[in-house]
């Protein structure tokens, strides 16, 4: 009869899913990247737009709250706590078996964690990032979803209906485990499991938002083009040093790489973002913000606005001149019905947010 201690486990490690042992030197040198197209949209669990972890299983290792930092992940060699390695992610005990005779963990056994969205939306890809998780990474994830209406909390949603979005999918150590959703319906939070224990260290739910359109009636007069209210980045002209997208991030921006900020010019063009509002709307007061950039702040904005996906383009506020590291306050003197509204900057440079106020039509 074989010593059970030495049979194999119920769902072995695949090589490839494997990471080398931390080699010395900088920590993502031998991190694998991988490019997903759904990683241009917002990530809807963000800790700015309200992200949070409701609850864990596990977190015996390193804290749940770590999942949603919006920074990546750090790792400090030879940096020891009480319970070993101080880790910058999420990161649950060894699971073990439950007699002497079957001493490792069952096929179905998992740690799970409840994520509550910042912005409720359509997921379009989950993005579980395992920097720095080498022999501790999880050997699998998969990932359901909710919609409950409220703040439920964690004993609400152990009663929720809950449906996959992630099928149980293999995971990669030290690496972006990136997974596309086709799934079309809103959801507000998430429960990730992960089989059967581990380490996860950032994790990314990016989508299309979509709030509750009750909420922005009842405030009448809001920021049309907050990502948190339901509007989004549609293209822009240049992403080299930060994305577009922090432009309807909310709050202000504390440093310059907050904000959208373009490559150094040396055409007679100019650079710009489309965006999408969060419903058709009529603008009456815009603010930019160029706070943080002091030498390499816009010179000058303008906006244009387009009624419908095929309408023509109109003028919402003329070339306007920028100062930098100021909040700029324009009112509108002829508001218009859009749906869509592009900045136009020139010559190039950096804005921190722009803020479209108004109300739905």
């Amino acid at each position: 009869m074989p010593n059970p201690a030495r049979t194999a486990p119920a769902e072995p490690a695949v090589d490839d899913l494997a990471a080398a042992p931390y080699p010395g030197g900088d920590p993502y040198a031998d991190y694998r990247p991988a490019d997903f197209a759904f990683t241009a949209l917002p990530d809807l669990a963000d800790r700015r737009l309200g992200g949070a972890v409701l609850a864990a299983g596990d977190e015996f290792f390193a804290d749940r709250e770590n999942l949603l930092k919006p920074d990546p992940a750090e790792f400090r060699p030879h940096t020891f706590t009480a319970k070993g390695q101080l880790m910058d992610g999420w990161e649950t005990r060894r699971r073990r078996g439950r007699t002497t005779g079957a001493p490792h963990p069952g096929p179905d056994d998992h740690d799970w964690a409840l994520i509550r969205l910042g912005v409720p939306g359509t997921v379009r890809g989950v993005l579980v990032d395992t920097a720095h998780f080498r022999g501790n990474h999880p050997l699998a994830v998969s990932v359901e979803a909710t919609e409950l209406p409220g703040t439920p909390g964690p004993e609400d949603l152990d009663a929720a209906d809950w449906h996959p979005l992630v099928p149980r999918s293999p995971v990669r150590g030290h690496a972006a485990n990136g997974y596309p959703v086709t799934d079309p319906r809103r959801v507000t939070h998430l429960r990730i499991r992960q089989y059967p224990d581990g380490g996860i260290a950032r994790l990314r739910v990016h989508g299309e938002p979509r709030p509750d359109r009750a909420w922005l009636t009842a405030l009448g007069t809001f920021d049309l083009a907050a990502l948190a209210h339901g509007g989004t980045v549609e293209d822009a002209s240049d992403r080299f040093f930060s994305s577009p997208v922090n432009l309807i991030m909310p709050g202000t921006s504390r440093v310059m790489g907050e904000g959208w900020e373009t490559r150094r010019r040396r055409d007679r063009g100019a650079d710009w973002v489309r965006l999408r509002l969060a419903g058709r709307g009529l603008i009456r007061a815009v603010e930019i913000d160029t706070a943080n950039y002091l030498g390499n702040a816009a010179g000058w904005a303008g906006l244009q606005g387009r009624d419908g996906e095929d309408g023509a383009w109109f003028d919402l506020l003329p070339l306007t001149r920028l100062q930098p590291d100021t909040l700029h306050r324009l009112p509108l003197d002829r508001p218009r019905p859009a749906t869509h509204v592009r900045l136009d900057v020139l010559p190039d440079g950096g804005i921190a947010r722009l803020r479209l106020h108004g109300s739905l039509l």
